[in-house]
């Protein structure tokens, strides 16, 4: 780990998107730190563990005056407000690019010294080589992934400018809250059902417990200026196939199911024209790459921040699925777009019968 002297620990803390899944895992991990949190978002904040010691602001990132609002009084903003791949692109980019230029700039504005921006390795495409480093080529992949590439850049501008900030691209990552494409594999696993398996299941796909996210965002936020002021790959240290980490869920499930992999090139094709139909139940960045290796190396995090992952992959996704059934009363007749409801089944739902 660096011997840099230790940042004092952040007194007031602005979450962008604190609403959301990343948004309120990381409050709840500040607020056990003795944080004094503050939370900007579109959607109102309805947490009832925690909404009274929350000071939520209801509205656009990419509105100045909002920013304002939210920054004031605070040492440091960790940014990780979004619009997700479901999202229409001219939100996605405008969230992303025009977004995070309003919450740097405001942060700047209001005596803020410090931000970390939560970016993603969608930055790097779908890259011909693992493990990935922070040093690799990104590459735009939809609007998604060109959103964020144009967000880091800013960060960069802003760096420039003397603004400390770290840049960290987590691996998918789970956890308390997050449902999404997850429950759908949830939704099988507890009413005794396989899963499919884009391709053989073969492939490395390492994920990321929020946990894990949440320890590597506070050390960006408590090691000093020169460590934290730069980019970090963040994912699990222990994963193996996607099968195995897959049949780790159905195991915990207990009906005796297993994952049963599928030639990867019919299902993507079959997934394809689904969605040119609006009934897939998965967006292109998940279809695409789901049969391939996708893992980058922690090695630059591990060094310099300290950074040591608690979760392996079978880990978080077992955490995530007990939490999914013990709240299932709770959003089983919702479904949308964010990270935070599950994503409708569409022609799966056919699918489930014959597993």
């Amino acid at each position: 780990m660096n011997d840099s002297t230790q940042h004092h620990a952040p007194s007031r803390v602005l979450v962008t998107g604190g609403a959301g899944f990343t948004g309120i895992n990381l409050i709840r991990y500040l607020l056990d730190k003795g944080v004094a949190v503050k939370s900007v978002d579109l959607e109102p904040f309805e947490y009832a563990d925690c909404k009274d010691r929350v000071e939520h602001v209801q509205g656009d990132i990419r509105h100045a005056a909002t920013m304002d609002r939210a920054c004031e009084g605070c040492d440091l903003v960790i940014h990780g407000a979004m619009a997700l791949p479901l999202y229409s692109e001219e939100d996605i980019l405008t969230t992303g690019i025009d977004g995070t230029r309003q919450v740097l700039a405001a942060a700047v504005r209001q005596g803020v010294r410090r931000a970390v921006h939560i970016s993603s390795t969608a930055v790097y495409g779908v890259p011909d080589h693992h493990p990935l480093v922070e040093t690799d080529p990104m590459v735009g992949v939809g609007p998604y992934g060109k959103a964020k590439i144009a967000a880091e850049g800013i960060c960069d501008e802003f760096r420039d400018q003397g603004l400390v900030v770290s840049v960290i691209r987590p691996k998918s990552f789970i956890g308390p809250e997050r449902l999404g494409v997850f429950a759908l594999l949830y939704d099988w696993a507890k009413d005794g059902r396989g899963f499919p398996m884009i391709g053989n299941g073969k492939n490395r796909y390492q994920l990321l417990d929020v946990e894990d996210l949440a320890d590597a965002i506070w050390l960006c936020a408590t090691l000093a200026d020169e460590t934290v002021n730069t980019v970090f790959n963040i994912g699990a240290g222990e994963y193996t196939t996607m099968g195995e980490d897959w049949q780790a869920v159905l195991d915990h499930a207990g009906f005796g199911k297993q994952v049963k992999g599928f030639p990867a090139w019919p299902l993507i094709w079959t997934l394809r024209a689904l969605d040119r139909l609006n009934l897939s139940p998965l967006y292109p960045w998940v279809y695409e790459t789901a049969a391939k290796d996708s893992f980058v190396s922690i090695d630059k995090a591990r060094q310099d921040l300290g950074y040591a992952p608690r979760y392996s992959n079978k880990d978080a996704l077992v955490r995530n699925f007990e939490w999914y059934v013990a709240h299932l009363d709770e959003f089983e007749d919702a479904s949308g777009v964010s990270h935070r409801v599950p994503w409708k089944q569409g022609a799966l739902s056919v699918a489930k019968k014959f597993f």
